[in-house]
């Protein structure tokens, strides 16, 4: 890593989260000083809280990695939905503006509402179709208007060492279900938080500033998803494709939310690898 990087001051929210727990392995391997709080120690809601510890600390950096991702919940929880994914982040990046700090933060494939056909790139037009892609959102318009100094990446179906993804989800329907039945219809990109967190730290080593696409390559629906982790771990369940629709869920999901990492990729002169090779190396990592 580059100097300026290595002899950085970072704080990452979020500290339990799938992200985080890449963020502060990667960090702490190679000595970077680095201050991962969970919710418990800095709820990124709390105005007060955010300023202390920004004035206490003075990082060069700030990953935030707290979101409020309940997709369903959101429709009920619009208050806390909110709070979290659009009003805290102007408050981090009010505090970002004033402290000269970078702030890195997190936005979702769920921003587009899934009317496009070949993956969507940055300069497309966001239209969000359920109430947790809205609050994301609005989270990249407060950034935009409190903070230049930044570098928003919009994920999708992220997975890693976690509860609240698809892999970890599937696993246990596979242990309870013979037959599994998956969604053909929505597709998207199934992203490794690792990679994640390894090029987000080459972005902001290199000081790339502003809005990217950042997943793996490829994109699939959760059917084909189901399939591969089937293949790979070699499970004897039968999945069966369906229609979304059937699982009556509470927010509607974009039928094709697959984003282009190009832009990224071309920046750092970095591929990133298919969807499907790093879920093997997850799997293997798993195990």
């Amino acid at each position: 890593m580059a100097k300026g990087l290595q002899k950085a001051k970072i704080v990452i929210t979020g500290k339990n989260g799938q992200l985080a727990k890449e963020f502060t392995r990667i960090l702490s391997k190679m000595g970077i000083e680095h201050f991962a709080f969970k919710k418990e120690e800095l709820d990124i809601t709390n105005v007060d809280r955010v300023w202390s510890v920004m004035k206490e600390i003075k990082p060069d950096f700030v990953i935030n990695c707290a979101a409020y991702n309940m997709v369903d919940k959101a429709e009920e929880e619009r208050d806390m939905a909110f709070l979290v994914n659009a009003k805290a982040v102007k408050t981090l990046a009010e505090v970002c503006s004033e402290s000269g700090a970078k702030l890195v933060h997190y936005s979702t494939d769920y921003v587009f509402g899934g009317e496009k056909s070949k993956p969507y790139i940055e300069e497309d037009n966001p239209s969000p179709i359920n109430y947790y892609g809205k609050t994301k959102l609005l989270g990249e318009m407060y950034l935009k208007e409190n903070l230049n100094n930044f570098l928003l990446f919009r994920v999708s179906w992220l997975y890693g060492k976690g509860r609240n993804n698809f892999i970890y989800k599937f696993l246990n329907w596979a242990k309870e279900n013979r037959e599994l039945k998956v969604s053909e219809n929505e597709v998207s990109v199934p992203t490794w938080a690792k990679r994640v967190a390894e090029v987000s730290l080459k972005a902001m080593e290199q000081g790339l500033k502003g809005l990217y696409h950042l997943t793996n390559s490829g994109y699939a629906s959760r059917y084909e998803f189901a399939l591969k982790i089937k293949e790979i771990l070699n499970l004897q369940n039968s999945i069966k494709p369906v229609n979304s629709s059937i699982f009556n869920l509470k927010a509607r999901r974009p039928e094709f939310s697959a984003m282009d990492n190009s832009k990224i990729s071309t920046e750092l002169n970095f591929s990133i690898p298919h969807w499907d090779y790093d879920i093997k190396e997850y799997l293997r990592e798993l195990k």
